[in-house]
């Protein structure tokens, strides 16, 4: 192919990469080890958090960013898969995605349109549908995110033991990962979150600091992240139902 082929097909042609921080230690788990490496139906759970990515032949790879003292992921048997690229993070989750935005960056050259999926590495049952779901549908320059809307009625507290009003549940929904953004938009609206102080738990936050408005595309309850040690219990049963439906 020519070179003026390649420029217009990487003008042309939507690229797709992945990033997922498993930089954090998981203090909240109350383990002696990183979550992500806790064992979970055969696996680590970390391995299940990456294998719908690892199958998806439309994503070109994953940039999976580690802590510097992880000693533990080089064991596994994904650990050499060739859709990897691996990377060291920062203290705050959205340094490391800042340093796994950076790799997908470098390793992306001369695609024009570049798109990143950022999924927590606690969340091991996503479900490949839904990874398409957001594909198709949060295709625009405001990006999106999978989420579920809430179902329980909200109460909003008065110093915090009281309730002061109930809010309409209709406006909430509560995010999940992945989230998909522009490359290019991502970096720049994490770069100036960063410059302007401001606390960011998620990409979607970020870009709407930016002033963008990002899609919600409906997920599954499945889509637990494990934060405490009885999550585990419900992703393997999540997990059991996915593998029963195949």
């Amino acid at each position: 192919m020519t070179s003026s082929g390649r420029s217009s097909k990487a003008a042309s042609t939507p690229r797709y990469w992945a990033v997922v921080p498993a930089a954090g230690g998981g203090s909240r788990m109350g383990m002696s080890r990183p979550k992500q490496y806790l064992p979970l139906r055969g696996r680590t759970l970390i391995e299940w958090s990456l294998a719908p990515f690892l199958d998806c032949g439309w994503i070109d790879g994953i940039v999976l960013v580690l802590a510097r003292s992880d000693t533990e992921f080089a064991r596994l048997p994904i650990a050499r898969h060739p859709k990897l690229i691996l990377t060291q993070g920062g203290a705050a989750r959205a340094e490391s995605v800042r340093a796994g935005l950076d790799v997908v960056a470098a390793a992306a050259q001369g695609f024009a349109d570049v798109n990143v999926l950022v999924h927590d590495a606690a969340r091991p049952c996503l479900n490949w549908a839904d990874l398409e779901r957001l594909r198709d549908e949060a295709g625009d320059e405001h990006g999106g995110l999978l989420a579920v809307p809430v179902i329980d009625t909200l109460k909003r507290a008065k110093q915090g033991v009281r309730v002061e009003a109930t809010v309409d549940r209709s406006l909430y929904w509560r995010a999940q990962t992945p989230q998909l953004f522009r490359l290019d938009l991502l970096i720049a609206a994490l770069r100036d979150a960063s410059a302007r102080g401001i606390d960011i738990t998620d990409e979607a936050s970020a870009m709407e600091f930016a002033g963008y408005h990002p899609r919600l595309v409906r997920g599954r309850e499945s889509n637990l992240k494990v934060t405490y040690a009885e999550d585990l219990a419900l992703a393997d049963f999540w997990l059991q139902q996915q593998a029963g439906s195949l």
